[in-house]
């Protein structure tokens, strides 16, 4: 039983950047949408300003007068003939994620732990895939297979503004389900997160 936990928990899973924009529910912050290559699930991650600049300025190729952090780091690996290979969001604990720098000159591979803006940015300057797992996966990814289709009627949508669990406790969990379909629909990744989150502890 030991062993095939381990075995899901690293198995890679390859994902691509799907949207950057600004947080709905923490001010001065970006939500980060990630999805798995051949999949459905997303994988949304709050990041700071800072490292949401740095991503969007190299995915949209802008050249900053001046070298930012993740672009000094990119000089200093290839001034001694590093490589990153990969990055790897290998786990999440009460929240959190983690992550790591996969680098190699060749010979030698070295793993540099890493928050997952940070290691984005620099995969994306060193054109770097980047890997997560079925744990990370199922403990903080969304998907529409969630939430069963419904055969009632369809009815008006309510406008519910999530800002914390908080706001969620007062909703049945039917109401649940349905507000989370919506969101799934509007592909608002990170309320549906928190709707996901409330409808788990209930269960």
């Amino acid at each position: 039983m030991t062993i095939l936990y381990y075995i899901c928990k690293v198995e890679k899973i390859k994902l691509e950047i799907l949207d950057l924009s600004p947080s709905q529910v923490q001010a001065g912050s970006f939500t980060l949408i990630l999805s798995e290559e051949h999949g459905n699930r997303r994988l949304p991650i709050i990041i700071g300003m800072f490292e949401a600049q740095a991503i969007a300025i190299e995915m949209e190729n802008i050249t900053p007068t001046r070298p930012l952090t993740h672009d000094l780091f990119k000089s200093f690996s290839k001034s001694f003939d590093f490589m990153v290979e990969e990055i790897q969001i290998s786990d999440i604990s009460e929240g959190v994620f983690y992550s790591k720098i996969v680098c190699t000159d060749g010979i030698r591979q070295k793993n540099i732990d890493a928050r997952p803006s940070d290691a984005i940015a620099i995969a994306l300057r060193f054109n770097a895939p980047l890997y997560t797992t079925d744990y990370v996966l199922k403990e903080a990814g969304i998907s529409t297979d969630d939430v069963k289709a419904s055969d009632e009627e369809p009815e008006e949508p309510k406008i519910v503004n999530v800002k914390s669990k908080q706001d969620l406790v007062n909703y049945g969990l039917d109401e649940l389900k349905k507000m989370l379909e919506e969101a799934l629909a509007s592909e608002e990744y990170e309320k549906a997160a928190k709707i996901r989150d409330e409808i788990d502890r209930r269960n």
